[in-house]
């Protein structure tokens, strides 16, 4: 019994901690030091430049007989790496939502990002492997030339199939649920407090790099349309929670940034490729964005 009382006293005297006028001050101080999420964003940013874009520069700098072409490469255990610590950390973005956010919706694009990554580092490994016996980025399956005389012929349809799972099923079950849970996400980051709405100096630093990683995902992953699609229902977003009188709050603020700068660069690096002829032979269609890899093998590793 004296135990009891005791816990309630204790309890009692900790509720009258927080109460107190320096419990609120510290409290308010803690959140203020939570709106901005940049050890969440800075991880997201740091292992999508080292996991993801330094997967095939890994690749091409350490020496090929640490890595024989029947067992695993360095960029494939980069690529697990990824698709393990990038739904953990979109999962802690989830959690940290200062609104509920639909859980279901959530989980079953995490399953389906996984499976999509899964299946592209298959795909992208047995495509490294074709790089190193000399097949070019910027041209197409059936036009390369270690695979146009492959015989039997039916084999070019196997590379082809090959082709389809990485870069366009793989690259689907990737991307859409990515840019879902990231939309999800930003439909919860608006507020009605100025504080909350002002992005700290970190967060202007961390914008760079941030923009130019989404630059490379939607030119390389060839997802412009679902990008512009993901951009479009972000600004959507804004005027519908604007009208209502709220405004996006730093972490908000951040990905809608960074997207913005991403449609800039986007133009810009279509600007600038514009009128190359045998990148527009590769990429036909209303929609031309090359991409950077394929700009390498042309442009970069040929003239070397």
């Amino acid at each position: 019994m004296h135990s009891v009382r005791k816990r309630r006293g204790n309890a009692s005297h900790r509720t009258q901690q927080i109460s107190s006028p320096s419990g609120l001050k510290e409290n308010v101080l803690q959140k203020k030091r939570q709106w901005f999420h940049f050890d969440l964003w800075f991880c997201l940013t740091l292992q999508n430049w080292v996991l993801d874009f330094g997967r095939p520069i890994v690749m091409i700098i350490l020496p090929l007989e640490w890595f024989p072409l029947n067992k695993p490469s360095a960029g494939d255990y980069f690529h697990m790496a990824y698709n393990v610590i990038t739904p953990f950390l979109m999962l802690k973005l989830i959690e940290r939502s200062p609104s509920a956010l639909p859980r279901s919706t959530v989980y079953l694009s995490i399953i389906t990002f996984v499976m999509g990554a899964s299946i592209h580092l298959v795909g992208d490994s047995i495509n490294h492997r074709l790089i190193l016996s000399g097949y070019q980025l910027h041209l197409s399956v059936r036009e390369n030339p270690i695979i146009k005389d492959l015989k039997p012929a039916s084999l070019i349809d196997s590379f082809e199939l090959l082709y389809y799972y990485d870069e366009q099923l793989g690259h689907l079950m990737w991307y859409i649920p990515f840019f879902i849970i990231l939309f999800i996400y930003f439909t919860g980051c608006f507020t009605e407090v100025e504080e909350q709405k002002k992005m700290p100096v970190s967060g202007w630093l961390l914008l760079g790099p941030s923009a130019l990683y989404y630059w490379y995902l939607v030119t390389e992953g060839q997802i412009t349309e679902l990008f512009l699609l993901t951009f479009l229902a972000m600004v959507a977003m804004v005027i519908y929670q604007q009208c209502k009188g709220l405004s996006p709050d730093s972490n908000g603020l951040f990905l809608f940034c960074s997207f913005s700068v991403t449609v800039l660069l986007v133009a810009l690096w279509v600007g600038y490729l514009w009128n190359d002829p045998v990148l527009r032979n590769k990429y036909p269609g209303l929609i031309y964005v090359p991409e950077p890899w394929s700009y390498y093998t042309l442009h970069i590793k040929n003239d070397n």
